[in-house]
């Protein structure tokens, strides 16, 4: 039975005219927002973040780099390790999404499990933006709890095909965050800074030995760290046809996978709030699709 009052994030903002040609889906998110429509999961239970600016992510962000990003004032080299053309529109996006990470960590807190429909730009370093990533949703989000004092302690869980290496940066002295990447070891970025755990899956590899890992790492992790909060990264790029990918994991076993995390934050009583992460795939729709999963596994809870 599905819970049609399950907490959703999202704001108009996160897609706007883009490339359809472009790598990055761009359309995903108000995609998706119509597929959970569309599958009954949207009834005034649809929160937005305000629109952002530079100025919240200076807690976590260099504030030359982010105000320069702001003011399309970065050099060609910076903007081309991004991968995205600057726009007005692509910055309104960019500095609004953390704010919805945030917005649904709260409601997370609140009522146990929320849904982000956009979020998860682990890519992100201090000072660079990388691979998409901009500014990091995920480290911002964690800090400003935990600085708020809504929280003591955090664990971010990162299930994305790609290792969260900004992430991990950029939280590497942060003792009350504990990282934590489960990812394709031989894939980008191919230089990986350490996470407080990180599990390189070998290419290929598919649903079985999959979840066996998925389950036995954070089952392990809920017992030691008893965290306040998951900030649960449901990266659909582990799928088998996934452009960027390189794992052999089914559709099935994406819904599995959604299904066991979010079931075992439930087990543990700790609060989960989901972000969508990577997912690259020239049938727009079908990626949406994709990444409605975590949506529909928590509707269930």
């Amino acid at each position: 039975m599905n819970n049609p009052n399950l907490p959703l994030v999202y704001h108009p903002n996160y897609s706007f005219n883009f490339d359809p040609k472009h790598r990055f889906v761009m359309s995903k998110f108000a995609r998706l927002f119509q597929e959970v429509k569309t599958m009954g999961l949207v009834n005034n239970n649809v929160h937005n973040p305000e629109t952002g600016s530079p100025s919240p992510l200076e807690l976590v962000h260099c504030e030359q780099y982010i105000w320069d990003l702001w003011r399309n004032q970065l050099d060609i080299k910076m903007m081309r390790r991004i991968g995205l053309p600057w726009s007005e529109a692509l910055m309104a996006r960019t500095f609004t999404a953390p704010l919805g990470t945030l917005k649904t960590a709260e409601l997370a807190l609140e009522h146990g499990i929320a849904c982000h429909l956009a979020g998860g730009t682990h890519h992100a370093h201090f000072d660079f933006g990388s691979g998409f990533c901009m500014v990091n949703d995920l480290a911002f989000a964690a800090t400003h709890l935990i600085n708020t004092k809504k929280i003591t302690n955090a664990l971010i869980f990162d299930l994305d095909v790609h290792q969260g290496d900004g992430t991990a940066a950029m939280l590497k002295h942060n003792p009350y965050v504990f990282t934590c990447s489960i990812h394709c070891e031989k894939n980008f970025p191919f230089r990986k800074h350490a996470s407080d755990l990180d599990i390189g899956l070998e290419i290929g590899l598919s649903d079985t030995h999959y979840l066996e890992v998925v389950a036995s790492t954070l089952e392990s992790l809920l017992l030691d760290l008893n965290p306040d909060i998951v900030f649960y990264d449901a990266g659909v790029d582990i799928w088998q046809g996934d452009s960027l990918g390189k794992l052999d994991i089914s559709w099935l076993g994406i819904a599995k996978r959604d299904a066991l995390v979010l079931g075992l934050c439930q087990k543990h009583g700790i609060p989960v709030a989901t972000v969508i992460g990577g997912g690259y795939d020239k049938d727009h729709q079908r990626l949406a699709k994709r990444h409605a999963i975590v949506v529909q596994q928590a509707a269930k809870f």
